[in-house]
């Protein structure tokens, strides 16, 4: 008989036991470590978008401006698990310019329209609630 040390993928313990089998026959362990946060894991996952690196590309694309598909596509993974995974981090996630947003008063605020001679300009459309109300979103980098 062979003996494979198991270690907990979260908090690295080797207080680990069998708990089970899935549907599909895997096997699945239990992290007896009480500091640990998540306890039930596997060690080869079927389905790409539960693997925890995965989940922490996900987080770190987001924070990068990486949008859902391309985070979707670049990971080979649903747009349905980026959102969730996201929705699960939405507390701890914040603003990048957060820090300067609680300094910023409004009425202190100037807005300077002037004549640009070369700008680079995209623009991005999408339905919202239902195709008869269509947004438009509109970007411009304007040279110095």
């Amino acid at each position: 008989m062979t003996f494979i040390a198991v270690q907990c993928p979260h908090c690295h313990s080797e207080q680990v036991v069998k708990r089970g089998k899935t549907d599909r026959g895997t096997q699945r362990y239990l992290c007896r470590n009480t500091a640990c946060v998540k306890g039930s894991f596997l060690l080869a996952y079927r389905n790409r978008g539960c693997l925890p690196e995965v989940k922490q590309t996900i987080i770190a694309m987001s924070v990068n401006a990486s949008g859902i598909r391309d985070t979707a596509r670049v990971l080979r993974i649903s747009t349905d698990t980026v959102l969730s995974e996201l929705k699960k981090k939405e507390a701890a996630l914040e603003s990048v310019n957060s820090a300067l947003l609680r300094t910023i008063n409004p009425e202190e605020m100037t807005v300077a329209i002037e004549r640009a001679g070369e700008a680079e300009m995209d623009e991005m459309w999408s339905f919202v609630g239902h195709k008869g109300n269509p947004r438009w979103l509109w970007h411009a980098i304007g040279a110095p």
